[in-house]
């Protein structure tokens, strides 16, 4: 008992740590300046982003655990998705996006409140980030960003942690960790925006994010039962390229609707996203076919996806060079991240979580700072800004998640047991199989 008290004591002091909300970012406004161009693109980009997770993200991690975990990966995708869009239509995008302060919002859209359309009046909210488009299409396409960040972290940790442990966990973690550090980054008033952080779609603030948090949970949670002693083969790579198609075509609404317009910026966002894309992929496959002999499945759609991450924070700032510098050097990064350096350190990633979408974030926000042109995105990079960005995002993320998955293992605990694992979480924790 004497362990929950201080884990509740503790949960407490962190969430006293958030400072009293205060004015500070620009007003929400009413406006009658509405593109249906602009709206319907953002509304088409919100459905490619929820379209990355279910069922491309849920496809992509399945696919390479083993059959006997294959709908408890599944699962996992999908009922992440269910509690996000409840807990962002509540508190986060309030929390993430209206007036506060530096370092959190306000309590303005709580229950989306005010978030209205007045028909007799002809007047629509609108958000400073997003004045051609309603304001409920901005805050739904923010809120698949937010549903894909914690679904992406599940990758770390697969096929060992507590289904109901692990719901908690996403709530709390989205709550403390991700809606903070969007306020920083995205929110007129967040402490990196005003410092010049260059993030244009989610580099800090999903990849980073998500990598570091899956690093810590791998660390935490230990390996699984059996890690480096059997053979753990993907049960399915067919899906794992499915899924992996799915989070490509997807990603087009994910970088080129960060633009929250349909014009010239989207257009070379979209642009730069596939043709970082196209050479990340070789770039994995070549290191790949050199150091093993043989170019793989896994290893061709592994390079895709640390593309399309490391482009993720540069989308909207650089040109066709820049993109196929930064496929080219996040291809190789990430294939060493994937198989060097977690061998090496013996971590347990399980699905490389943080070998792709956290070296990748890490590679594309700094690489920002560098192939960013003036022309594009109407700034200069600063290497030494996007470093403060990948610094500050890597620290708070870190301890966070550390503080929150302790607490967890005292209250609740983090992982089934090792004759559950061995047995399967598809039937353990949820009473199913795949025949």
């Amino acid at each position: 008992m004497s362990k929950k008290l201080l884990s509740l004591a503790a949960f407490g002091t962190l969430c006293a740590a958030f400072p009293a909300l205060a004015d500070g970012a620009p007003a929400l406004v009413e406006s009658k300046v509405i593109s249906a161009g602009d709206t319907a693109w953002m509304m088409t980009s919100t459905a490619l982003v929820l379209f990355m997770t279910i069922p491309g993200l849920a496809l992509f991690y399945a696919g390479m655990v083993r059959k006997k975990n294959v709908l408890a990966t599944l699962m996992q995708s999908f009922a992440i998705c269910a509690l996000i869009t409840v807990l962002w239509t509540v508190v986060g995008y309030s929390l993430a996006f209206t007036p506060g302060n530096s370092l959190i919002g306000g309590l303005d859209r709580i229950l989306l409140d005010g978030m209205l359309y007045l028909k007799d009046e002809g007047k629509l909210t609108v958000h400073p980030l997003a004045g051609t488009i309603p304001e409920a299409v901005f805050m739904i396409f923010q809120m698949t960003f937010a549903i894909i960040t914690p679904a992406l972290i599940t990758g770390a940790f697969a096929e060992r942690m507590k289904f109901s442990t692990m719901l908690v966990f996403m709530a709390l973690w989205s709550l403390l960790v991700y809606v903070p550090v969007a306020h920083w980054v995205w929110a007129p008033g967040g402490w990196m925006f005003d410092h010049g952080v260059l993030d244009f779609a989610g580099g800090t603030v999903v990849h980073i994010n998500a990598g570091i948090a899956g690093l810590v949970a791998a660390l935490v949670l230990g390996k699984r039962v059996g890690f480096g002693r059997e053979a753990m083969p993907p049960h399915n790579l067919v899906l794992t390229l499915v899924g992996a198609s799915m989070l490509w075509v997807g990603w087009f609404g994910f970088n080129a609707g960060s633009a929250v317009a349909a014009d010239g910026r989207a257009a070379m966002a979209m642009v730069v996203t596939q043709v970082a894309t196209g050479m990340a992929a070789l770039s994995w496959m070549a290191a790949e076919w050199i150091a093993k002999g043989k170019p793989s499945v896994l290893g061709i759609v592994s390079g895709a996806v640390a593309g399309l991450v490391a482009i993720t924070p540069a989308a909207g700032f650089v040109d066709a060079k820049g993109a196929l510098a930064i496929g080219l050097i996040s291809g190789a990064v990430c294939y060493w991240s994937a198989t060097s350096l977690k061998h090496m350190l013996k971590y347990d990633d399980s699905l490389d979580a943080f070998g792709v979408h956290g070296v990748g974030g890490i590679v594309g926000a700094l690489l920002t700072g560098i192939f960013a042109v003036k022309e594009i995105g109407g700034v200069e990079g600063n290497l030494m800004t996007q470093a403060v960005g990948v610094g500050a995002t890597v620290v708070y993320c870190a301890i966070v998640t550390f503080i929150l998955l302790k607490l967890l293992d005292m209250v609740m605990g983090l992982r089934v047991s090792e004759e559950e694992e061995r047995e399967g979480l598809d039937v353990v924790l949820h009473g199913e199989r795949v025949e």
